[in-house]
């Protein structure tokens, strides 16, 4: 589960309704023809601009934002470097009994072509052409999310205008007044929350997910045409630094040493 993640909207949800409750109450806060406007105008937006399966498919992958395990790429580097051990001490066709579930599925799925036999330039191919699959639903996701974000706030400025037409079509009535007010102010005000504090900041975090993703694809990549190679694990391991951020290097070697003693 990412931490922080689920900090950031539990700490976020909790400022503004410890906001809203030390200002007088939630109850003036639920309006049910604002969340009609805002919350049903966001969706028909959505499924407007996108497929359905797109819109759908959103929530899998925003799941990510929550539930993926952080993947240590210093962990796979030294993953990468025993099998290469394996491969050259026993050769390549024993890494199909060391291949287990706790390994990336992309360094699995790569191995296990390798153990095929099918040449590196295939395995190449294939590896990357997953990772731009990959890619390309993380971005139709951020692209969902970023056009909730935008419907949000435009819908919720609907609702005022409504809000405000109503109320000036019943100043001689003083008890309309409250009623359209309210809804001028929380359609506003649920837009914002809604762009602000969930499809924007998921979006965002979708993004850097997608990034770090990618990365450490290409890392497991260059990894498996290194072992089918049969280089040297030190030097795959040297060649794979290149990937972290030089803040990691020391991790890597103090580990590195720990297993060679």
């Amino acid at each position: 589960m990412d931490i922080a993640t689920l900090i950031g909207v539990v700490s976020g949800f909790a400022c503004v309704l410890t906001a809203i409750f030390l200002g007088g109450g939630i109850g003036m806060f639920i309006n049910v023809p604002s969340i009609m406007i805002t919350v049903g105008g966001t969706i028909a937006a959505t499924l407007m601009s996108f497929p359905l399966g797109n819109v759908l498919g959103v929530f899998a992958t925003a799941k990510k934002c929550f539930f993926q395990k952080p993947v240590s790429p210093v962990e796979e580097i030294r993953r990468i470097a025993e099998y290469a051990r394996v491969a050259r001490r026993d050769g390549i066709l024993a890494l199909e009994e060391r291949l287990g579930d706790d390994a990336d599925p992309m360094l699995r799925r790569g191995l296990q072509l390798v153990i095929d036999g099918t040449p590196g330039e295939v395995v190449r191919d294939i590896l990357t052409s997953q990772l731009d699959a990959r890619r390309e639903r993380h971005r139709r996701g951020k692209q969902v999310l970023e056009s909730m974000g935008a419907s949000a706030p435009a819908f919720g400025m609907i609702g005022t205008l409504i809000g405000l037409v109503q109320m000036l079509r019943n100043l001689s009535d003083p008890s309309q007044i409250g009623v359209g007010m309210a809804t001028a102010l929380i359609t506003t005000f649920y837009g914002a929350v809604i762009a602000n504090l969930l499809c924007l900041p998921l979006a965002g975090k979708l993004e850097a997910r997608s990034q770090d993703e990618g990365i450490l694809t290409e890392l497991l990549i260059e990894g498996v045409i290194c072992i089918q190679n049969g280089d040297n694990p030190h030097m795959i391991a040297e060649r794979l630094k290149s990937f972290l951020a030089p803040s990691l290097f020391r991790q890597l070697d103090e580990g590195t040493e720990a297993r060679a003693a």
